[in-house]
């Protein structure tokens, strides 16, 4: 394309990090070599084909890829308003998982849509991760009046309660992570750096230690398996 192409595709050539591009690439390559390696032990072990996994990523990825193109064309005045009707959505759905969710060893993690079943925080961590770097900008925006640093805790501290009620150790630490990184390219302050980075340790050694022991308890009264002699 001619840097001339004022068409809408033109200019998003143009414009587009081609470091973002190059990785969601390598990316997409990386799940889809884990899932031919990693999948077809799972597919056998519910009673599908060897490749039963790979053919779904197969065919759901260029799906993903469209759905990634058709986002990126949009504005980011389009891309924040489309992010806080889906973290409010979505935190609604992660409510919903304590009322209609199936419990999962344990963790109750899914809700059922029209059939489907759905993790809603999967939908959490891309619309969070707009809103807070959003509201990390306002706060360094002198015109704006929003206090940006709070409403950012403040949904940070929200979706990390829900997370850990489930509980969700993982998707916590994703979120966590994604905050945390966001607030020091902001402009963390220096002394809250260290307090960050121990805050996290020890919440990471505190959840090993206890969310086993709740889980187990959870599940204690499920009807035991009888075990199957080994011969």
């Amino acid at each position: 394309m001619e840097r001339t192409d004022q068409s809408l595709v033109g200019r998003w050539w143009w414009r587009v990090d081609r470091w973002t591009v190059l990785a969601l690439g390598a990316l997409c390559g990386l799940g889809w070599v884990l899932t031919l390696a990693a999948s077809p032990a799972v597919a056998n072990r519910i009673g599908a084909d060897s490749f039963h996994f790979v053919r779904h990523q197969l065919t759901m990825m260029p799906l993903a890829l469209v759905a990634i193109f058709l986002v990126s064309l949009q504005s980011p005045r389009t891309i924040r308003r489309v992010a806080v009707i889906g973290l409010a959505l979505s935190l609604a759905a992660l409510v919903m998982t304590f009322v209609i969710g199936v419990e999962i060893k344990g963790a109750r993690r899914w809700i059922s849509i029209a059939g489907l079943s759905v993790q809603p925080s999967e939908f959490v961590k891309p619309c969070f991760a707009i809103v807070a770097a959003w509201m990390f900008a306002e706060q360094k925006n002198p015109e704006s009046r929003l206090p940006g640093y709070l409403i950012a805790g403040a949904l940070y501290l929200t979706v990390l309660a829900l997370l850990l009620l489930q509980p969700d150790l993982g998707q916590a630490m994703v979120v966590t992570a994604m905050f945390l990184a966001e607030f020091y390219l902001a402009g963390m302050p220096a002394l809250l750096v260290p307090l960050a980075v121990s805050s996290v340790a020890g919440g990471v050694v505190a959840a090993y230690f206890l969310l086993p022991m709740s889980m187990r308890a959870s599940r204690g009264s499920c009807t035991p398996v009888p075990a199957i002699p080994i011969r």
